[in-house]
């Protein structure tokens, strides 16, 4: 879902160059490396997040290193396997897969804590685009302000009181210019 422009509803995470705002409340986090651009001119490995209206459509959690985040969206747990398929050519760009896989993909059970809570964005999602950006997800970051390839990073006690609260309606609006 790409709306750009469309109005800020009470119940969407609102994030910008210089953090974030939900409900009330006022966040640090980490945008890609790439600035904000907008979504029709992302592309693979550019490491942008896309400017737009997306949905939360699910959830992955390392349960062997902590317990299923409190959330209303549908949580699956991250096995060794897990990955990201993130190759243009790929007929499962943009989507999970399992590893082993013959192209190249995202190893979701990392080394670092980075997707140990990994919210899944509908950006580039029915119908995929080859080569228009994968993987943009709302995880927890390295550390303050550390860039992203593209995704939206938050500390986890703020992600985790995000996910508690987050509602069906509620949206994540990525703005390329102006305030939260």
């Amino acid at each position: 879902m790409r709306r750009r422009g469309a109005a800020v509803r009470p119940g969407d995470l609102v994030v910008g160059l210089w953090g974030a705002r939900f409900l009330g409340r006022r966040f640090a986090c980490s945008i890609g490396r790439g600035g904000i651009l907008a979504a029709d001119v992302k592309r693979e490995g550019d490491g942008a997040s896309p400017a737009g209206v997306w949905r939360l459509t699910g959830l992955y959690w390392r349960a062997d290193r902590s317990r299923r985040p409190l959330t209303g969206l549908a949580a699956v747990p991250l096995g060794p396997q897990q990955g990201w398929a993130e190759a243009p050519a790929d007929p499962a760009y943009n989507c999970s897969i399992r590893h082993p896989h013959p192209f190249p993909a995202d190893r979701m059970t990392r080394g670092d804590p980075l997707y140990d809570i990994c919210a899944i964005t509908d950006h580039n999602a029915a119908p995929v685009v080859p080569g228009a950006g994968s993987a943009i997800f709302v995880h927890l970051w390295r550390r303050p302000r550390w860039p992203t390839a593209g995704c939206i990073a938050f500390q986890r006690p703020d992600l985790q009181w995000i996910l508690a609260r987050w509602q069906p309606a509620s949206r994540l609006v990525i703005r390329e210019r102006g305030g939260l």
